[in-house]
């Protein structure tokens, strides 16, 4: 076994197919494949099951791939050891991103990061929470970008910017429309469309919905579940009911769509968006760099600490 075999399979476990694999790591099919075979053979066991397109691990076989980046990992940072102590910040970056972060918030961040003109990459997955959190476990991912606090053992949390929720209200909602701003009461009072349950956007909707006590047995909140925010908006754009954005959002919006937006009254809910790693993750130099760029793709209106008061639980 040598790391040149992990890294085979973790490259098949990526591609889910032998020739991009090979393709990916600069070798022919036959010589990837026979890599892999003799590692099967040595181990004794399947960890590919060749027979299903894409090739998909076996049960023993995610379990080796997992371990296999988590040691191919591990080996790379004898290198990042050496340029950490040197003081040099370059290489590669994994970054995961949530679906209602990424949005509003990777165009400005790439322009930072291009004028900036480092010697380190980004490479940028957008994930659900629990998919970062797998990421981060086994080492297929350095870091994420999401609404924190996660109150994960294991996970060093650093707080980037606060976003204020508005609600989205449909013109067709006569009496909400009407008003300037809204009560969180007003939120159960109306026909609500929220993110699928992947997302911790919805959850803090809930908590948001809930936290008072406003919403009972006849709750109005629709069944149905949307993929995207910019969903949601176009369905309150073309029906009844109201949702709510948070405020990167507010930027994507015409002109017209910005007259459906309404503060909340009373209140100032908001959600905390950090940069996660694991704990012991040692590349602070870079962390910072990351860090630094993401606060400079944000507005500052939005890097208030005061504001970590008023987040709403995930």
């Amino acid at each position: 076994m040598n790391i040149q075999q992990l890294e085979y399979i973790i490259a098949v476990d990526n591609y889910r197919h032998f020739s991009k694999a090979a393709e990916a790591s600069f070798v022919t099919q036959p010589t990837l494949s026979m890599m892999i075979q003799k590692l099967e053979e040595e181990l004794d066991v399947k960890i590919f099951d060749r027979s299903q397109l894409p090739v998909q691990p076996t049960e023993i076989g995610r379990r080796i791939i997992d371990q296999a980046r988590v040691a191919v990992a591990q080996v790379n940072r004898i290198t990042e050891i050496v340029h950490e102590e040197k003081g040099i910040v370059k290489g590669v970056f994994r970054l995961g991103i949530i679906p209602t972060v990424a949005p509003y918030l990777l165009a400005n961040l790439m322009q930072v990061h291009r004028e900036r003109n480092l010697d380190v990459r980004i490479v940028i997955s957008e994930l659900t929470t629990d998919q970062i959190l797998k990421g981060l476990s086994n080492d297929s991912l350095d870091g994420a970008i999401l609404a924190t606090p996660l109150k994960e053992p294991g996970i060093k949390e650093r707080p980037l910017y606060y976003e204020r929720f508005f609600a989205y209200v449909s013109p067709m909602e006569r009496s909400l429309y009407a008003k300037t701003a809204l009560e969180e009461r007003d939120l159960s009072t109306v026909r609500m469309w929220l993110l699928d349950e992947v997302h911790c956007f919805r959850t803090q909707i809930l908590h948001l919905c809930n936290q008072r006590g406003h919403r009972g047995k006849d709750s109005s909140i629709f069944s149905y579940e949307a993929g995207s925010i910019n969903t949601l908006i176009h369905i309150v754009d073309q029906n009844d009911g109201i949702t709510v954005i948070p405020e990167m959002a507010l930027s994507n919006l015409s002109e017209a769509q910005k007259k459906n937006v309404r503060p909340f009254k009373n209140s100032t809910p908001v959600r905390e968006i950090s940069l996660i790693t694991r704990k012991e993750y040692f590349r602070e130099r870079l962390i910072d760099i990351i860090v630094d760029e993401v606060k400079a793709a944000v507005p500052k209106s939005l890097q208030d600490e005061a504001m970590k008061k008023y987040v709403v639980p995930l």
